[in-house]
Protein backbone atom coordinates (compact mmCIF):
# COMPACT_ATOMS: atom_id res chain seq x y z
CA UNK A 1 0.00 0.00 0.00
CA UNK A 2 1.33 3.40 -0.78
CA UNK A 3 1.90 6.08 1.47
CA UNK A 4 1.36 9.88 0.56
CA UNK A 5 2.19 12.77 2.34
CA UNK A 6 0.37 16.10 2.80
CA UNK A 7 1.09 19.61 3.28
CA UNK A 8 -0.55 21.35 5.63
CA UNK A 9 -1.67 24.78 3.43
CA UNK A 10 -2.96 26.93 6.68
CA UNK A 11 -5.14 26.51 9.91
CA UNK A 12 -8.88 26.79 10.49
CA UNK A 13 -10.08 28.86 13.37
CA UNK A 14 -13.49 28.77 15.54
CA UNK A 15 -15.05 28.93 18.01
CA UNK A 16 -14.89 25.46 19.35
CA UNK A 17 -11.92 24.55 21.63
CA UNK A 18 -13.30 21.26 22.32
CA UNK A 19 -15.01 18.01 20.78
CA UNK A 20 -18.10 18.52 22.96
CA UNK A 21 -21.20 20.68 21.34
CA UNK A 22 -19.30 21.17 17.84
CA UNK A 23 -22.65 20.81 15.19
CA UNK A 24 -21.61 17.35 13.74
CA UNK A 25 -22.08 19.22 9.91
CA UNK A 26 -22.02 22.73 8.88
CA UNK A 27 -25.86 22.31 8.67
CA UNK A 28 -26.19 22.40 11.87
CA UNK A 29 -23.39 25.12 12.42
CA UNK A 30 -25.70 27.49 10.57
CA UNK A 31 -24.25 31.01 11.31
CA UNK A 32 -21.47 29.94 13.31
CA UNK A 33 -18.46 32.30 11.96
CA UNK A 34 -14.64 31.20 12.06
CA UNK A 35 -11.98 31.41 9.55
CA UNK A 36 -9.35 29.87 7.93
CA UNK A 37 -5.64 31.41 7.89
CA UNK A 38 -3.75 30.29 4.65
CA UNK A 39 -0.12 30.46 5.15
CA UNK A 40 1.96 32.80 3.12
CA UNK A 41 3.37 30.48 0.71
CA UNK A 42 0.31 29.33 -0.56
CA UNK A 43 -1.92 32.55 -0.16
CA UNK A 44 -1.37 33.27 -4.03
CA UNK A 45 -3.66 30.65 -4.64
CA UNK A 46 -6.47 31.94 -3.01
CA UNK A 47 -7.02 34.71 -6.36
CA UNK A 48 -10.61 34.47 -7.60
CA UNK A 49 -11.88 32.47 -5.09
CA UNK A 50 -13.71 35.75 -3.38
CA UNK A 51 -16.14 35.20 -6.49
CA UNK A 52 -17.70 32.39 -5.07
CA UNK A 53 -20.49 32.15 -1.95
CA UNK A 54 -19.10 28.31 -0.35
CA UNK A 55 -16.25 26.38 -0.37
CA UNK A 56 -15.28 23.19 0.22
CA UNK A 57 -12.59 22.88 3.47
CA UNK A 58 -10.56 19.81 2.91
CA UNK A 59 -8.82 19.19 6.99
CA UNK A 60 -7.24 16.69 9.07
CA UNK A 61 -8.98 15.38 12.17
CA UNK A 62 -6.30 15.67 13.65
CA UNK A 63 -7.46 15.06 17.32
CA UNK A 64 -9.95 12.22 16.60
CA UNK A 65 -7.50 8.84 17.70
CA UNK A 66 -7.35 5.41 16.44
CA UNK A 67 -9.94 5.01 13.28
CA UNK A 68 -12.43 1.89 14.04
CA UNK A 69 -14.09 0.29 11.17
CA UNK A 70 -17.50 0.61 13.03
CA UNK A 71 -19.18 3.30 15.00
CA UNK A 72 -21.99 4.25 16.34
CA UNK A 73 -22.30 7.78 14.64
CA UNK A 74 -24.38 10.60 16.19
CA UNK A 75 -27.75 10.18 14.29
CA UNK A 76 -28.24 6.50 15.55
CA UNK A 77 -28.06 4.07 18.13
CA UNK A 78 -26.78 1.86 15.67
CA UNK A 79 -23.18 0.87 14.45
CA UNK A 80 -22.38 1.34 11.39
CA UNK A 81 -19.10 1.02 8.65
CA UNK A 82 -17.09 4.17 9.25
CA UNK A 83 -17.25 4.69 5.18
CA UNK A 84 -21.48 4.53 5.52
CA UNK A 85 -20.74 7.92 8.01
CA UNK A 86 -19.20 10.75 8.39
CA UNK A 87 -17.30 10.39 11.85
CA UNK A 88 -13.98 11.33 12.41
CA UNK A 89 -11.79 8.45 13.03
CA UNK A 90 -11.57 7.17 9.61
CA UNK A 91 -8.21 5.45 8.04
CA UNK A 92 -7.66 8.08 6.76
CA UNK A 93 -8.80 11.17 9.08
CA UNK A 94 -9.73 13.57 6.30
CA UNK A 95 -12.59 15.50 7.26
CA UNK A 96 -14.71 17.83 4.48
CA UNK A 97 -17.25 21.06 5.11
CA UNK A 98 -19.16 23.17 2.35
CA UNK A 99 -18.84 26.65 4.21
CA UNK A 100 -20.29 29.85 3.18
CA UNK A 101 -17.72 32.46 2.20
CA UNK A 102 -18.26 36.15 3.24
CA UNK A 103 -14.97 37.30 1.84
CA UNK A 104 -10.93 36.69 1.68
CA UNK A 105 -8.35 39.32 3.70
CA UNK A 106 -4.95 38.95 1.82
CA UNK A 107 -4.39 35.48 3.69
CA UNK A 108 -7.29 35.10 5.56
CA UNK A 109 -10.90 33.23 4.68
CA UNK A 110 -13.65 34.62 6.56
CA UNK A 111 -16.39 31.95 6.84
CA UNK A 112 -19.46 30.97 8.15
CA UNK A 113 -21.96 27.81 9.30
CA UNK A 114 -18.90 26.14 10.90
CA UNK A 115 -18.66 22.55 12.05
CA UNK A 116 -14.69 22.39 12.75
CA UNK A 117 -12.72 22.43 15.82
CA UNK A 118 -10.31 25.50 16.46
CA UNK A 119 -6.80 24.45 15.26
CA UNK A 120 -6.96 22.24 12.37
CA UNK A 121 -4.95 21.67 9.87
CA UNK A 122 -6.40 22.77 6.35
CA UNK A 123 -5.33 20.42 3.30
CA UNK A 124 -6.88 22.00 0.39
CA UNK A 125 -10.07 24.03 -0.45
CA UNK A 126 -12.36 23.94 -3.35
CA UNK A 127 -15.37 26.25 -5.38
CA UNK A 128 -18.44 24.91 -4.46
CA UNK A 129 -20.07 24.35 -7.62
CA UNK A 130 -23.64 22.89 -7.88
CA UNK A 131 -23.44 22.02 -10.83
CA UNK A 132 -20.10 20.09 -10.72
CA UNK A 133 -21.32 18.84 -6.70
CA UNK A 134 -25.24 18.55 -6.42
CA UNK A 135 -26.48 15.62 -7.37
CA UNK A 136 -30.33 14.13 -8.18
CA UNK A 137 -31.88 11.21 -7.22
CA UNK A 138 -30.25 10.36 -3.77
CA UNK A 139 -30.57 7.79 -1.66
CA UNK A 140 -29.90 8.35 2.40
CA UNK A 141 -28.86 5.11 3.13
CA UNK A 142 -29.32 4.35 7.40
CA UNK A 143 -30.34 8.25 7.54
CA UNK A 144 -33.65 8.03 5.46
CA UNK A 145 -35.77 9.72 8.09
CA UNK A 146 -33.22 11.29 10.37
CA UNK A 147 -33.58 14.90 7.87
CA UNK A 148 -35.09 16.56 10.77
CA UNK A 149 -32.88 16.29 13.40
CA UNK A 150 -29.61 17.78 11.20
CA UNK A 151 -29.74 21.45 12.39
CA UNK A 152 -30.31 20.89 16.24
CA UNK A 153 -27.35 17.88 16.38
CA UNK A 154 -24.40 18.83 18.35
CA UNK A 155 -21.67 16.57 19.06
CA UNK A 156 -21.47 14.78 22.06
CA UNK A 157 -18.65 12.98 23.29
CA UNK A 158 -19.03 9.98 21.34
CA UNK A 159 -15.89 10.89 19.68
CA UNK A 160 -13.94 12.54 22.16
CA UNK A 161 -9.82 12.54 22.01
Amino acid sequence: MKAFTFNTIGIIHSPFDKNENVPIQPSSGTGIKGSAEIYPEYAGGLKDLDGFSHIMLLYCFHLSGAFQLEVKPFLDENKHGVFATRAPRRPNNIGISVVRLLKVDQNILHLENMDIINGTPLLDIKPYIPDFDAAENIRLGWLTGSKHRFSSQKADKRFDF
